[in-house]
C-alpha cells in the first residue's frame, strides 16, 4: 500500500468521522486499527454515513466513490513511518494513549506532527512518553466530526509553534473553525458542556420533568439546537460518563461526579445512539424515534 501524509489511528465513531472529513477535502488518509477487520469496518461505517448524505441530498454515490477511494484501511502501525500528520482518535483512556505515543514515537518520522484527539486529557503527560513533545498537540474535534465547525487546538506546555501552525493549517484544510485553549483539564467546551449534561440527568432522575420537556425547555428557552439529553445520547453516555470521571479525577469537584442515572444506563449497555437507546430511542440509522423517552425519574412522592 502507498503509504499516506496523513494516517488516523483508531476506526471507531471518532477515527471514521476524521477519515471521511480528511478525504472530503480531498485528501489521501491511512485509517488504522487493531485488526484489518476493525478498520475495514470502519471504513463501512464511513459508506454508511456518506449513504445518509446521498438520501439527503447532500452527496452524489460519485462523491462516495471518490470519497472512499481515498480511504485506506489497514492494521500495519508502520504505515505512520513517512506520515506528515498522525492522528490518535482511540478510547479516552490515558494509559492508552500514552502506550500508543510511546510506539508511535520510535516509528514516525522526527518531524511528524503526533496529534491527540482528546476532550479531557493532558497533552503534556500524554507527550511526556515521547523523544519529542514540542512535537504533541491536541486537537479535540466534537462529533458528528463532518458537521460541526469547530475544533479546539491544544498546547502542551512543550508545544511549539510549528507544531501548533501545522495544527492550523490542518484545520483550515477541513474547514473548521478553530479556538485555541492552553492545557487545563476540560479545555473550554469539555468543562462547560459537562455540568451542564451532568445536571440536566440528575433534574431527570428527580422526577421534576420528562427527558422530552427537559430538552424542549432548553431548546426553547436557551436557543439550543439540541438538548442536553440528546446531545448526551449523540456524544455516546459511555464517553460522557469518561469525560465526567476524568475530570473529577482531575478537578475533585464534585459537579463533574457521573449522575447515578447514567451510571446505570451505561452499565446496562444504553450508551445512547450509537447502540438505538439511551435516554431516548433511535433507529438503525441513528436518528431519535418520537416520544421515545426511555427512562423516567422517580417521582416526587417516592
Amino acid at each position: 500500500m502507498a503509504r499516506t501524509s496523513i494516517v488516523i489511528i483508531g476506526a471507531g465513531v471518532m477515527g471514521q468521522g476524521l477519515a471521511e472529513a480528511i478525504a472530503t477535502a480531498g485528501t489521501e488518509v491511512t485509517l488504522i486499527d487493531k485488526t484489518t477487520k476493525l478498520a475495514e469496518r470502519g471504513l463501512r461505517g464511513i459508506s454508511e454515513s456518506i449513504d445518509r448524505e446521498i438520501e439527503k441530498w447532500g452527496l452524489t454515490k460519485s462523491d462516495k466513490k471518490a470519497i472512499l477511494s481515498r480511504i485506506h484501511p489497514s492494521s500495519d502501525l508502520s504505515e505512520s513511518e513517512d506520515a506528515e500528520l498522525v492522528l490518535e482518535a482511540i478510547p479516552e483512556d490515558l494509559e492508552l494513549k500514552r502506550a500508543l505515543f510511546e510506539k508511535l514515537d520510535k516509528i514516525c518520522n522526527p518531524d511528524a506532527v503526533m496529534i491527540t484527539n482528546t476532550g479531557t486529557l493532558s497533552i503534556s503527560e500524554i507527550g511526556a512518553t515521547t523523544e519529542r513533545p514540542q512535537k504533541i498537540i491536541g486537537m479535540h474535534f466534537l462529533n458528528p466530526v463532518t458537521k460541526i465547525p469547530l475544533v479546539e487546538i491544544v498546547k502542551g506546555l512543550r508545544t511549539d509553534e510549528a507544531t501548533f501552525q501545522k495544527a492550523v493549517n490542518f484545520a483550515e484544510l477541513l474547514d473548521k473553525k478553530w479556538i485555541t485553549v492552553h492545557e487545563y483539564p476540560g479545555y473550554v467546551t469539555t468543562r462547560i458542556i459537562v455540568p451542564l449534561l451532568n445536571e440536566a440527568m440528575h433534574v431527570l432522575m428527580e422526577g421534576v420533568a420528562s427527558a422530552e420537556d427537559i430538552d424542549n425547555a432548553m431548546k426553547l428557552g436557551f436557543g439550543f439546537n439540541v438538548g442536553p439529553l440528546t446531545l448526551a445520547d449523540m456524544m455516546g453516555l459511555d464517553v460522557v460518563m469518561s469525560w465526567m470521571e476524568n475530570l473529577l479525577g482531575e478537578l475533585s469537584e464534585h459537579k463533574y461526579n457521573p449522575c447515578p442515572l447514567l451510571r446505570k444506563l451505561v452499565r446496562a449497555g444504553h450508551l445512547g445512539a450509537k447502540t438505538g437507546s439511551g435516554f431516548f430511542e433511535y433507529d438503525e440509522d441513528g436518528n431519535k424515534i418520537n416520544g421515545s423517552s426511555m427512562v423516567t425519574g422517580m417521582s416526587k412522592t417516592e
